[in-house]
């Protein structure tokens, strides 16, 4: 039987020599899969690796926390509490930046830098130059991406405004740093890196400066491995308390690993959501070439059954052949997932100002991918093998008995419709084969529904601009102070050069609870009356914190499990760090955040306060924005300023960026999915209907009249597929929706007709372009042969 096996062998790779065309779609679809999971896992890999390592080298902090002042000697305390490893009290506080060739207002974070040593935790990697000397208390280091954005080199200065004193400051050295992966300044959307910087001074220099010898106003903790963080917390917000303690944190809340997290988590969410559709279709396709195959070969079937072949050959016979398939596609899609992987690692590893990128697709995950797809094609292929492993040989030689036809009550529709002769012919061939037909429109559909799932992104950020923005925040600039001012000041404001409008409003860290659930946020108050930042509801309209009342994003209730009516704690972490009971009046639709918000009147009668603000928000004439700047730099109260003008510009111009890519994947996925679909059924339609569309020629039919029998019936079963496409896309939308929705931002589920009209014209026209490309097959028909052919 050797013999006979090295035969089917030869007689498997001439089967699959003549099907490579149709055997290429069916393994690029299979590929998008492969490479789309081995992409996502392995960017998920990569960055998950570097920032793990990064972390562990560097000597990244578990725990948090800012207070006001806290004694030197408090310490000794905290190194006390059961799981604490190490820690690390440092002096902090905000600088007004003036940088050189630059007329807008920048601002910074100085940290300090133990004299003698390097840090004990979130130990800045040196990028070039050396640490500041404590001789010379004007020498910083600042982070790379500041002092690339702003073309600085070691020596080069600046000067900055700390706590009311200008100080010519210069560079000696650049870092990257654990602590700041993603870098974004106080109240920003976005980082700006030429806008905002990390600067670190000598401890000393920086105790000077904001009058912190012999204290701190942060520290950061490394627990050991049995550690248990909430205890530590606890114990740690107990002995800041008297000292104005902001509330501590684990590194989850850390801003830099929060961003850094969310992408990571985003990525699996990827790989769960999208890969699943591509080995479907996959397996979808290789049925119907499998079952068109033993269709056509049942005489030789059944000669292979005459001659000794057992029912398993024969079944792994043509398994083999799915196999081989599904192997084209594997090493298709391992290529280019690992190209892929790698590219847009690189790039995830520039964009959080990683310093090196470990990647590493691990070997199981090539496995699994791998796995998946030979799995799905082989279950795609197996009733056609073991439809030709159970044909006796005797039926198998024979030709297949015509299918019967029955007239029913749609050919009597068709007949009182006169439609024409061509059309009913494409009806009838779909009626005949209703699940291939169904099959072919669900893989049709399938193609729209990637880039309807993907158009959805954009119009998303496209709401989100338009919320986020336009409706919710009109202000052209917010400057923050650096501690509460009373409102009265808010008439010094007024009067800078430029400002057109101001209004006060007020940001306060506090700690929401319900029962055993609680979360730490910041709560805006602002007054009923402010026009330039609202508080705007699902339906486009402002709505209004009523006194006594509070207003709660809709991610943020559901975590703490609230509703209108219920009643949360409000623990403040700034002012007199009281905590009140407050009224649930209504929940929000928010993007960016969990916010909850007040009136800012309720707010001072609670605290026994005359009316204050920490924020001012402007309206600022464009033509003395270089003035506004000059003065801002000298305000010794400013403790940071946001353009909004620049970060809408800024947002909108990384979403086009991005969206333009990632609508082009989609369309390129869609189209391959397109092709592999309508190519393969046009194939097969052609095959099978070979001598019915030759005795049409001969009847007289013209070749276009021919033609459009063929083109007519797929056509036909992709406009069908659009309907179904979109109802499939919008519910991979609302799942990638749900996966990419975290504690930062929320992704809203926004569909706009143009998208599921551009998703279907893509489709329709990478449809006709495939079955025009098998209906030349129609112009080199051979009549004659074709006619000599048995059914």
């Amino acid at each position: 039987m050797v013999s006979g096996m090295q035969a089917l062998d030869k007689k498997l790779l001439r089967d699959f020599r003549r099907l490579w065309l149709q055997a290429l779609a069916i393994a690029m679809v299979l590929a998008c899969g492969v490479a789309i999971l081995l992409t996502a896992f392995g960017m998920h890999s990569a960055l998950t690796d570097t920032r793990d390592a990064y972390y562990e080298r560097n000597r990244f902090a578990d725990v948090f926390v800012e207070a006001r002042r806290a004694p030197q000697s408090l310490l000794p305390e905290i190194m006390a509490i059961p799981g604490v490893v190490t820690a690390e009290a440092r002096v902090t506080g905000a600088a007004i930046l003036d940088l050189p060739g630059r007329t807008e207002t920048a601002t910074g974070r100085i940290l300090s830098w133990p004299e003698g040593d390097d840090p004990l935790l979130n130990v800045p990697l040196l990028r070039s130059g050396v640490p500041p000397r404590v001789e010379r208390p004007d020498e910083v280091m600042v982070t790379e991406a500041f002092a690339e954005a702003n073309g600085f080199e070691i020596g080069d200065g600046f000067t900055a405004n700390i706590n009311g004193q200008a100080r010519d400051l210069t560079i000696t050295g650049t870092v990257l740093s654990p602590e700041f992966i993603y870098t974004i300044g106080p109240g920003a959307l976005m980082p700006d890196n030429e806008g905002f910087g990390i600067i670190w001074m000598t401890e000393q220099a920086v105790a000077a400066a904001f009058d912190m010898a012999g204290a701190f106003n942060a520290v950061s903790l490394r627990l050991g491995a049995d550690a248990r963080e909430a205890e530590v917390l606890d114990r740690l917000d107990t002995l800041l308390e008297p000292y104005g303690g902001l509330g501590a944190y684990g590194r989850d809340r850390q801003q830099s690993d929060s961003f850094v997290s969310a992408e990571i988590d985003q990525l699996r969410g990827m790989a769960m959501v999208v890969p699943p559709i591509f080995f479907a279709i996959s397996a979808f396709l290789v049925g119907m070439v499998m079952s068109r195959i033993v269709a056509l070969e049942r005489s030789e079937i059944g000669l292979l059954k005459a001659l000794g072949y057992s029912d398993l050959e024969v079944l792994a016979h043509y398994m083999m052949l799915a196999g081989l398939i599904a192997l084209f596609g594997i090493a298709i899609g391992w290529g280019a997932g690992t190209l892929m992987a790698r590219g847009m690692a690189l790039q995830y590893a520039r964009f959080f100002d990683f310093p090196y990128l470990l990647f590493r697709v691990p070997a199981w995950v090539y496995a699994m991918s791998g796995l998946v797809a030979l799995v799905t094609t082989l279950l795609g292929a197996v009733r056609a093998a073991l439809a030709a492993s159970r044909l006796a040989p005797a039926i198998a030689m024979q030709p297949p008995a015509p299918p019967r036809f029955r007239r029913s009550a749609f050919d009597g529709l068709m007949r009182g419709m006169r439609l024409s002769q061509g059309t009913i012919m494409v009806l009838r061939s779909m009626i005949r084969w209703p699940v291939r037909s169904a099959l072919t429109a669900l893989g049709l559909a399938c193609a729209v529904s990637s880039i309807v799932a993907s158009s959805f992104m954009y119009d998303a950020l496209d709401e989100i601009m338009d919320l986020a923005f336009y409706q919710a925040n009109r202000q052209d600039a917010m400057v923050l102070f650096t501690n509460d001012l009373p409102e009265t000041a808010l008439a010094e404001v007024e009067r800078l050069p430029g400002v057109l409008q101001a209004e006060p409003q007020q940001f306060h860290a506090a700690v929401l609870r319900n029962g055993p659930r609680e979360k730490t946020v910041s709560l805006e108050a602002r007054h009923p009356d402010a026009s330039l930042s609202r508080v705007i509801g699902a339906d486009g309209q402002p709505i209004i914190a009523p006194p006594g009342g509070i207003l709660l994003a809709e991610r943020l209730a559901g975590h703490l499990e609230l509703a209108v009516g219920d009643t949360v704690e409000v623990e403040f972490l700034t002012g007199r760090r009281e905590t009140h009971e407050m009224l649930v009046t209504g929940l929000v639709e928010q993007y960016f955040g969990l916010g909850a918000y007040v009136d800012a009147g309720f707010l001072d009668e609670t605290f026994r306060q005359s009316p204050r603000m920490n924020v001012a928000n402007l309206i600022v004439d464009e033509a003395q924005l270089d003035a506004l700047h000059a003065r801002l730099q000298d305000l010794p109260a400013l403790s940071g300023l946001i353009m909004m003008t620049d970060t809408r510009r800024g947002f909108m111009d990384t979403i086009n960026e991005n969206v333009a890519i990632v609508n082009g994947v989609y369309a390129t996925i869609a189209i391959l999915i397109t092709v592999g679909v309508a190519y393969n059924a046009a194939r097969i339609q052609m095959s099978e209907r070979a001598r019915e569309l030759a005795s049409l020629r001969i009847l007289g039919f013209t070749r276009g009249e021919v033609s459009a029998i063929l083109v007519g019936e797929i056509m036909l079963l992709a406009v069908i597929a659009q309907p179904v496409g979109w109802l499939l896309g919008a519910w991979i939308a609302r799942a990638m929706s749900n996966a990419f929705t975290s504690d930062l931002y929320g992704i809203p589920l926004v569909l706009e007709a143009d998208s599921f009209a551009y998703a279907s014209l893509v489709v329709l026209f990478a449809c006709l372009a495939s079955v025009l490309v098998v209906r030349q097959r129609i112009d080199r028909m051979d009549l004659v042969a074709v006619m000599k052919t048995r059914e």
